[in-house]
């Protein structure tokens, strides 16, 4: 983790080092966030059912049409409120991530207020998984080897929901995540057999396993 102040290269605080690529970068689609991390839907459906049971209530005490429906007046607008409020953070999370996939890590740059940059190596990445949505978006969770101790607080929403233990960042709400898995596969698949072949190296060898999920994800 590292906060950082300028960017010579967009979502990155450093030029990359020799031998380094950027093979992908991206962000959330922001309405997806809002729908997946924030909740946007339960909360305007929790919200519309609580304003047409007061309605109801309302008339089954026989008060008049327009008497029901200033009882729920407040409701709707306290709705609006909330939605709204739970659409402009995921837009402005959005907003402010980038994802980097290079030849040897994946890179994170997240935070509204404090902006942070979250380096994954591949060296300490023992699987990825893919969740895909009817959209074409998706999530991809990296599990982390036993020696990384990630903050789910810290890296949330860009974490899989409800994994504590261990915590498993996550590349979130991306379009194209078929393709973004890809390439992350075969990148790490290109750092393994590269260090298959290095001799000398003692480094923990990751794998890669991709396990595509049909239909809408768990959030």
């Amino acid at each position: 983790m590292k906060e950082y102040d300028f960017e010579p290269i967009r979502g990155l605080p450093e030029h990359l080092p020799p031998g380094e690529e950027m093979l992908w970068q991206g962000a959330p689609r922001w309405t997806v966030l809002a729908r997946t991390a924030f909740h946007v839907r339960t909360v305007a459906i929790y919200f519309a059912v609580l304003a047409v049971w007061r309605l109801a209530a309302n008339w089954s005490a026989d008060s008049s049409v327009a008497s029901a429906l200033m009882g729920v007046l407040w409701i709707l607008i306290l709705g609006a409120l909330a939605v709204g409020a739970l659409a402009f953070l995921a837009w402005a999370m959005s907003r402010a991530t980038i994802y980097t996939i290079t030849n040897r890590r994946v890179v994170m740059r997240i935070g509204v207020a404090i902006q942070m940059i979250m380096n994954l190596p591949f060296k300490q990445i023992r699987s990825a998984d893919l969740r895909r949505y009817r959209d074409g978006t998706g999530d991809i969770p990296l599990l982390l080897a036993e020696t990384a101790h990630p903050s789910y607080i810290i890296f949330w929403p860009h974490v899989r929901p409800w994994h504590f233990s261990p915590t498993q960042p996550m590349i979130r709400s991306i379009p194209e995540a078929d393709q973004v898995a890809t390439i992350l596969a075969d990148a790490l698949k290109a750092y393994l057999e590269q260090s298959q072949e290095s001799a000398d190296t003692e480094t923990e060898i990751p794998s890669v396993v991709q396990l595509p999920l049909q239909g809408e994800s768990l959030s």
